[in-house]
């Protein structure tokens, strides 16, 4: 039996949309590419993208105090 593959497709975006995406700094997007967090996708010489799939993937919930919601 065939197994069945999903893909999903890649958002790239620029640094600055992927910081206003994240409502952080260019400079963060930046510091999380060279810390292994984000990988940065080379496009020509100078030009790097993101995929916004992948700040999807590392933003965590954070637990509430004793567990229930205000």
């Amino acid at each position: 039996m065939a197994q069945k593959v999903t893909t999903t497709q890649r958002r790239l975006s620029s640094i600055a949309v992927a910081a206003e995406y994240a409502d952080v700094s260019t400079r963060s997007i930046r510091r999380w590419i060279s810390a292994g967090l984000l990988t940065g996708y080379r496009v020509g010489p100078r030009l790097v993208k993101i995929d916004l799939n992948d700040l999807d993937r590392i933003a965590r919930p954070i637990p509430t105090a004793g567990g229930n919601a205000a």
